[in-house]
């Protein structure tokens, strides 16, 4: 799968020699986001850092529970990526003790404390059988409108169709306009969270095996 040509792009396994262009990726899909502009307190000043100190952690974890991460590359550039949490790795945050002093150090106490709450409703929401589930996915702003996110969810559905301990895909997101999106891909809203005035959307895809 890895190296095959998606829409014109190379879809490529991303490692940690990716993690800047990655990074920088997520911080422009996530900082306009309600859901961050909540957990993290926007009208306080900071506040890029803590995404940015966010998102690194949450690689940072990513790559150390050594779970996948694909990428689109559009000529020599990356274009958008999806990190995905495998079945097998449904962890609670409460008990990552480095990632918790980490984002504490970074974020500040009271915005790591929100993010694990909404952590642990959001996976409340989900199936209780084993399950992928998507903690970022993100597309360059320069390669925005080009259905390369569309491109990588069916990367991703491919992934979770080829592992026999999947049921299907889980994600969530407080933007209704990717509410739309997820949907018109198959995802099932199956639950909701309530972030201050937001209302998180969690959303499930059942993935049959090939």
């Amino acid at each position: 799968m890895i190296g095959e040509i998606v829409n014109e792009t190379q879809l490529v396994k991303l490692d940690r020699s990716a993690l800047s262009e990655a990074k920088s990726i997520l911080f422009h899909a996530y900082r306009h986001e309600p859901t961050f502009q909540y957990l993290f307190d926007s009208s306080r000043a900071g506040y890029d850092q803590r995404v940015r100190a966010t998102i690194r952690e949450g690689l940072e974890l990513h790559f150390a529970h050594e779970q996948e991460a694909i990428g689109l590359v559009d000529g020599e550039t990356l274009s958008a990526v999806a990190f995905i949490s495998s079945p097998e790795a449904r962890f609670s945050l409460a008990d990552q003790f480095n990632w918790r002093v980490r984002m504490m150090l970074t974020a500040g106490l009271s915005s790591t404390k929100r993010f694990m709450d909404y952590h642990e409703q959001v996976h409340a929401c989900l199936p209780e059988d084993t399950h992928h589930h998507l903690p970022f996915i993100g597309v360059h702003p320069k390669y925005q409108g080009r259905g390369y996110g569309r491109s990588l969810m069916k990367v991703v559905e491919g992934i979770c169709k080829q592992s026999p301990k999947s049921s299907g895909i889980g994600l969530d997101t407080g933007n209704a306009r990717y509410i739309r999106f997820y949907q018109t891909l198959g995802f099932k809203k199956v639950g909701e969270v309530r972030l201050g005035n937001i209302t998180e959307a969690v959303l499930f895809k059942t993935c049959l095996q090939r």
